[in-house]
């Protein structure tokens, strides 16, 4: 793997350059924190006559927002003729009725000036308020860096993900495989992230994590919510590494933190909103006796993660999620990413489906490369492939026509 330039592309540009920005549309790209958000955005200006970028955090900014919004269009050149206009709105969600605004700003200009929104929350979560941007905006959602994009491959369609996760071919898994693993090693120990990715220190990743939770506890949460206990959430923070792999008892989170059920939920949900985890749900439909509440939750940053078999699955999560969120946002399907679990406790840690229907499964085994045959329970009802991933390089290996095993590091080439 390259060293990592400043303004590294990423794998969104092309979609948000093409599905959005030429077809006048916003794009609204977030993502968890520190991510890379307002790199693309700064990437994506180079190719106009003119841009400007706006944060939320700027207090003159703020000033002229609040007080007129239109006024900001005032700093382009709106005479010339055949003369290309970006406006960067970064973490514009911080603000009241920021989506009523935006409206007003995109109805008279659009053919004038391209607008991307960016923030570190979901941004089609927090609708400040009545009007609607229906039609008018494309969200992207920008997650850290995978395998394939640090390899620097160009993401796979769905169709060519599942050719290849089934038909063991050359690949850059062959020959470029210690790169590949050397690649794989470091997003185990450092994260997709690309400060600490970029450093390869452990120092300067214990120094990022703590300040990438200080903004995101005590000053993203204070900024879009009224919440008062951020010492507990704080608390609930360090507690939630340790619940990775497994469904996530609020029960059990309401008695570590002695509050209320109702409490710990909404702090979960802010948390959720904010892009420091993400929970997939357990999938039902058409499997007798499963779990249909519970669900797991798996961090952006799983460097906090204790046990070794649970933070390789969280690296897998993340991939997973990443690949079904840009095949969604780019207009290929409805991808969703579950778990199988059923009231015996047999569980699968994730299925895939593709317009809600099963497509693979997903079993994680970081050190053991023998089949776990907890899948077969579900097999019957699904009638889709299932992959055990495993940690050990150099393995594919068909066990019949459905089943396979496979090492991460080609696995995780497959997909975005």
């Amino acid at each position: 793997m390259k060293r990592f330039e400043k303004d590294k592309p990423r794998y969104i540009l092309d979609s948000i350059a093409e599905l959005a920005l030429k077809r006048h549309k916003m794009a609204f790209i977030s993502g968890p924190r520190q991510c890379g958000k307002t790199t693309v955005a700064n990437i994506l200006k180079d190719g106009y006559d003119e841009s400007k970028y706006f944060n939320w955090d700027q207090s003159e900014f703020k000033k002229r927002w609040t007080k007129n919004p239109d006024q900001i269009t005032q700093d382009f050149n709106l005479n010339k003729e055949k003369f290309s206009r970006l406006m960067i709105l970064d973490e514009i969600h911080k603000s009241k009725n920021w989506k009523q605004k935006i409206k007003g700003i995109f109805d008279l200009n659009s053919k004038l000036i391209n607008i991307i929104v960016t923030g570190s929350a979901r941004l089609n979560v927090y609708r400040r308020g009545s009007d609607s941007l229906m039609g008018r905006y494309l969200l992207f959602r920008l997650h850290p860096f995978s395998l394939r994009e640090l390899i620097e491959i160009d993401p796979a369609t769905p169709e060519e993900c599942y050719k290849n996760l089934f038909i063991k071919k050359h690949s850059l898994a062959d020959s470029k495989s210690k790169i590949v693993n050397t690649t794989l090693i470091d997003l185990f120990n450092y994260s997709g992230f690309p400060e600490p990715l970029m450093s390869r220190k452990k120092n300067i990743l214990n120094i990022w994590k703590r300040g990438r939770k200080e903004k995101i506890v005590k000053e993203d949460l204070r900024d879009l919510t009224q919440v008062k206990d951020i010492n507990l959430i704080d608390v609930l923070t360090n507690i939630l590494p340790e619940k990775i792999g497994s469904p996530l008892s609020v029960q059990s989170l309401r008695e570590d933190l002695e509050v209320s059920h109702d409490t710990v939920s909404r702090w979960l949900a802010f948390l959720e909103e904010l892009y420091f985890f993400f929970k997939i749900k357990p999938y039902s439909k058409s499997i007798a006796r499963t779990l249909k509440k519970e669900s797991k939750i798996y961090l952006f940053d799983w460097t906090d993660i204790l046990s070794e078999g649970a933070k390789f699955e969280n690296l897998i999560a993340c991939h997973l999620q990443k690949a079904c969120n840009f095949w969604e946002d780019t207009g290929e399907g409805d991808f969703t990413l579950y778990y199988l679990r059923n009231k015996d406790k047999k569980e699968v840690d994730f299925l895939i489906t593709k317009d809600k229907h099963p497509w693979f499964s997903v079993e994680c085994k970081y050190k053991n490369t023998s089949l776990d045959l907890n899948y077969k329970t579900f097999q019957g009802s699904l009638n889709c492939p299932h992959i055990q991933v495993v940690y050990e390089e150099g393995i594919f290996r068909k066990i019949d026509d459905k089943t396979w095993i496979i090492s991460a590091d080609y696995f995780l080439l497959q997909f975005v």
